[in-house]
């Protein structure tokens, strides 16, 4: 059997003189977006690199389909899909990556220069650090709201039914069983409007985990710098005790020349040298680590800032079009009862 792929055509413009021009148009696969970030992630540590939308349906209300292959779902991780290509346009350093911009306008040197970077070889810490737990059956409030607008399509089957058997008041029991009807149906749109606000909160959701990411690996760094500082803290000692002739912690070299007696004057002068060496590299390495630390830590606190602000405006403009979509559901919902409620007086005065 044949495996199905979806594949996305991307298409790059060029705007001069007020016209666009078609410069690129190829096909990438998920996976191949998957290889992109994954280079980000190594190549740009102290970045939050932009999420990708879920490869697969995990965050869904059970009416939507969870179908790789549904063209809802699709379409919907094209839309995720050309957001992270423009998140990373629009950012001032992942914009002029030279492998961003063949991912763009090439196909197979695209995958020779990955091969070459050899980018998979990252930090395994990273990986085991990487660990996310989820709620196997969570409890979604998107499913309880549809049962609460669901039933009353019971009250509506109700009143119909309660119509048929009425004659002076089978008007407004009709109608009455209409507008509970009409709310009950109205759930199915309104929860295929949130989706659309959802995706735009999930993509923070997977940012989220983006930050976590820089964190760890700042304190990874820390952890590195910790140890070459221990490291030559011992060494220091190491040397010190080789000069003086005292051994001020029990060690198994104290024990070994307790029981097999003090080296010579040359193996210690040898071993001294040997120490003053390492001490030397240790010094240099821990320096080293010292200043790419308070890079790392610069650098990262300056992009943090700026996704800091763009996730104030996105989420405002999210929030701000969620609430919108709110006011008019509820002012639907709100008409729909009033009807609901004059018809049904009208039916209960013949009672």
């Amino acid at each position: 059997s044949k495996v199905k792929n979806t594949c996305y055509l991307m298409e790059s413009v060029e705007h001069t003189d007020g016209q666009s021009v078609l410069t690129d148009s190829l096909w990438r696969r998920y996976s191949e977006f998957e290889l992109l970030r994954n280079y980000l992630l190594v190549y740009y540590p102290h970045i939050v690199v932009p999420p990708l939308p879920e490869k697969r349906a995990e965050f869904v209300w059970h009416k939507l389909s969870a179908d790789n292959m549904d063209p809802d779902f699709v379409e919907r991780r094209r839309i995720g899909l050309e957001n992270f290509l423009l998140r990373i346009a629009s950012h001032p350093i992942l914009c002029r990556d030279k492998i961003f911009y063949l991912f763009l306008t090439q196909v197979f040197f695209f995958y020779s220069v990955f091969l070459k970077y050899s980018f998979d070889l990252a930090d395994s810490r990273l990986k085991a650090l990487n660990a996310t737990f989820r709620v196997k059956n969570p409890d979604k409030v998107a499913d309880r709201l549809y049962g609460v607008y669901k039933v009353h399509g019971n009250y509506g089957r109700v009143f119909s039914e309660w119509s048929a058997i009425e004659k002076e008041m089978g008007d407004g029991l009709q109608s009455a069983g209409h507008h509970m009807d009409v709310y009950a149906s109205s759930i199915d749109d309104i929860l295929e409007d949130e989706e659309h606000y959802a995706d735009q909160l999930k993509e923070y959701l997977f940012y989220a985990e983006a930050l976590r990411a820089v964190c760890r690996k700042h304190e990874l760094m820390q952890y590195d710098l910790e140890m070459a500082a221990q490291d030559l803290a011992s060494k220091k000692q190491q040397c010190e005790e080789l000069a003086t002739g005292t051994v001020r912690t029990f060690s198994l070299k104290g024990m070994t020349t307790k029981l097999f007696g003090q080296e010579t004057p040359e193996q210690r002068e040898a071993r001294i040298k040997v120490l003053e060496e390492q001490i030397n590299e240790g010094e240099q390495q821990l320096k080293s680590k010292n200043l790419e630390g308070r890079e790392f830590v610069k650098n990262a606190w300056a992009d943090i800032e700026r996704f800091k602000e763009q996730k104030n405006r996105d989420l405002k403009e999210a929030l701000i079009s969620y609430a919108v979509m709110q006011i008019s559901m509820c002012k639907k919902v709100g008409f729909g009862f009033s009807e609901y409620s004059r018809y049904s007086q009208s039916a209960y005065e013949f009672l």
